[in-house]
């Protein structure tokens, strides 16, 4: 007997043709596009970066309803799923993850779809109020402050020392210092609420102090 003939038989037998169980799938699919939606609105709402990425929120959904697609059919015949292990090893995914939390929210859409479709409801569910609530409290914490980054633009060292002495209780760190000639730009690095950006205004008030600019920074700060 060929190989040929031992795998058709191997599927023939497997009832994969005849044993299709469609509620089971449905509801697979179904939950795991339910999961996606929810994986998408808390990506919406949590998002900190500069440009919101509707695309990339999308292809969370698609992804989760995939990986579920997926695991429904390797899960029916062990040659379906050697088929399908040879055929996703040729994909080269070249997409660069820019912030690690969408790599956290890729690999959460991705283990979502395969609990989904190996009928682990409850488990998606469980990790789906896990996440949740873990990414709420790391993005309240971070809701305490914001991190800026000011250039200041002034003349005389006498200026500067008044610049530093008005950032008062304020958490600061200089991150560069350009002089040319008599002017000196300065740009520090500042981790302060909203009640808090009153020090703009006294640093622009100071003499010899042309302007000030503040520039909110998405990067992390460690302090």
């Amino acid at each position: 007997m060929s190989v040929q003939d031992v795998i058709k038989k191997s599927v023939l037998e497997s009832g994969v043709f005849d044993k299709f169980d469609v509620p089971g799938m449905l509801t697979a699919l179904a939950i795991a596009l339910l999961l996606g939606g929810v994986i998408y609105l808390v990506y919406r709402k949590f998002y900190v970066g500069v440009i919101f990425s509707r695309s990339f929120a999308i292809t969370l959904v698609g992804m989760t309803v995939l990986t579920c697609m997926v695991t429904l059919a390797i899960s029916t015949n062990i040659v379906i799923s050697l088929g399908m292990v040879g055929a996703l090893s040729i994909v080269r995914f070249r997409t660069a993850v820019k912030d690690p939390m969408d790599l956290l929210y890729l690999f959460w859409a991705i283990t979502t779809g395969i609990t989904a479709g190996a009928g682990m409801y409850v488990l998606a569910v469980l990790a789906a109020v896990i996440m949740i609530v873990m990414i709420y409290l790391f993005y309240h914490r971070q809701q305490s402050g914001k991190i800026y980054i000011v250039v200041i633009h002034y003349t005389g060292d006498d200026a500067g020392d008044e610049i530093i002495r008005n950032f008062g209780k304020i958490r600061y760190f200089i991150k560069s210092k350009t002089m040319r000639k008599e002017k000196t730009e300065m740009a520090v690095e500042v981790f302060c609420r909203q009640n808090q950006m009153d020090f703009t205004e006294k640093i622009r008030k100071i003499e010899n102090v042309d302007d000030v600019t503040l520039i909110q920074y998405n990067g992390e700060y460690h302090g």
